[in-house]
């Protein structure tokens, strides 16, 4: 790790100045490196080698009452920037998030939280089309997050203008496609009443209301929605969840102009399974099960195509050595984005390097 000391946080100076003034802080520096190969059948591959790089810059600094601040800045490969979030933690008052619309907000923090050794089982070698609870974690918000009180922590999360993710101090944006301010609500829950056998249960539920500001067009308020539970103990982890959204489409056209063909529902399950062999050893398994429904057609006849359905089913194992790891997933995709006998699958060997 790269460390550079003595160097003030500039982008909080105004917003800061009037809470009390801040001690001169730190920035620290950390990256690495992933190199892949992938493997596949069912799409072309071409070049399977792949090289990432992504650096982190972070800020931190304390003010006079005792409250503590930081700020990321999170670069992508080739130093293209990706997001930047500033954290007020307020003592026993809860904490404050600012964030540029990296997806770490709101249920967009929730939408896979199932164990794995890797990634994510639709996240490897393969565009599977999965659609996942975001809310307002995709565009620039703000996030409240309360105190944990009897193991239960609860988040408020408000964007001004959804679809906006990375609006520069001193400016404003529009997204222009008719929708306006979402806001988000999430629990998190660990009822473990002091027991060791529940000290690894968690459950969760999050939700989220994405306003149009044209009722009468084409589209309603979007809504989305996730709920699941995980539990480890010992070297074992399991989870499952479930998630719902409701796109906005109208599903009743011709009765306000509203005449489109689309699907306007979607709703997942899925779940995994993850195991510790040892401390630098661990293999998982998981799958997703994708259904979109509702279709909705300009003759104003609902429901005149049956449900589709995708499946996504991933095996991995990971092996740590100090800053270096070595990953395999193993991933298959039945009906890709929906779309009848298009399946793919993907072996990916992944060699990633931490500084």
């Amino acid at each position: 790790m790269n460390k550079l000391t003595k160097v003030g946080c500039s982008a909080l100076c105004g917003s800061l100045a009037a809470i009390s003034a801040a001690s001169a802080g730190e920035l620290t520096v950390t990256g690495g490196a992933d190199m892949t190969w992938i493997a596949g059948s069912g799409t072309a591959t071409g070049n399977p080698i792949g090289i990432g790089s992504n650096t982190n810059l972070k800020g931190s600094g304390e003010l006079d009452n005792g409250w503590t601040f930081d700020l990321t800045i999170a670069n992508a490969n080739l130093q293209a920037f990706s997001a930047a979030n500033i954290n007020l933690t307020m003592g026993g008052l809860g904490k404050l998030n600012f964030n540029q619309g990296n997806s770490g907000n709101g249920i967009a923090a929730i939408d896979d939280k199932m164990p794995t050794a890797w990634e994510e089982s639709w996240g490897n070698g393969l565009s599977t089309g999965v659609r996942l609870a975001l809310g307002s974690g995709a565009s620039q918000n703000v996030m409240y997050s309360t105190p944990t009180v009897l193991g239960t922590s609860m988040t408020f999360t408000y964007a001004p203008e959804y679809g906006v993710a990375d609006t520069g101090d001193k400016a404003t944006a529009t997204n222009g496609d008719g929708l306006g301010a979402s806001y988000d609500a999430t629990i998190n829950i660990n009822p473990s009443l002091g027991t060791e056998i529940l000290a690894g249960l968690n459950i969760f539920a999050g939700a989220s209301t994405i306003e149009a500001n044209d009722h009468g067009a084409a589209t309603d308020d979007k809504y989305e929605a996730v709920g699941g539970v995980t539990y480890s103990i010992g070297p074992l982890s399991l989870g499952y969840q479930r998630s719902g959204d409701y796109t906005g489409v109208d599903d009743t056209p011709g009765s306000d102009g509203g005449d489109q063909s689309a699907y306007n529902y979607y709703k997942a399950e899925a779940f995994g399974v993850a195991f510790n062999i040892n401390d630098s050893l661990s293999v998982s398994y998981g799958e997703w099960e994708h259904i979109k429904a509702g279709w909705t057609d300009s003759n104003a006849n609902p429901l005149n195509e049956p449900e589709r359905t995708m499946n996504v089913e991933s095996m991995q194992v990971a092996y740590t050595m100090g800053g270096m790891s070595l990953r395999v997933a193993d991933t298959e995709v039945t009906n890709a984005a929906w779309v009848t006998t298009d399946d793919h699958t993907a072996t990916v060997i992944s060699l990633g390097l931490a500084f």
